[in-house]
């Protein structure tokens, strides 16, 4: 499901297959979003408390997510 409208009908389908699946399409854009929100927000400077409070989540979530080497932001060498 590529169109945001479309996604946004199919979430609230009564079929489960259609609705289930454009569920998976909404958490891939957002974890897409975070992690571009957060890398500019680490280019501009903001520390992991700043990012952790405006997310709602601890300083030390966000920083394992992102900074762990493993997470959304990780340099590809």
């Amino acid at each position: 499901m590529a169109d945001t409208a479309e996604v946004a009908t199919a979430a609230g389908s009564k079929d489960p297959s259609v609705g289930l699946k454009a569920v998976r399409s909404m958490r891939v854009l957002v974890e897409r979003l975070e992690a571009l929100q957060v890398q500019n927000a680490r280019d501009q400077g903001w520390t992991w408390e700043q990012i952790a409070q405006q997310l709602g989540v601890t300083r030390q979530a966000v920083h394992k997510k992102y900074a762990s080497g493993r997470g959304p932001l990780r340099r590809k060498d």
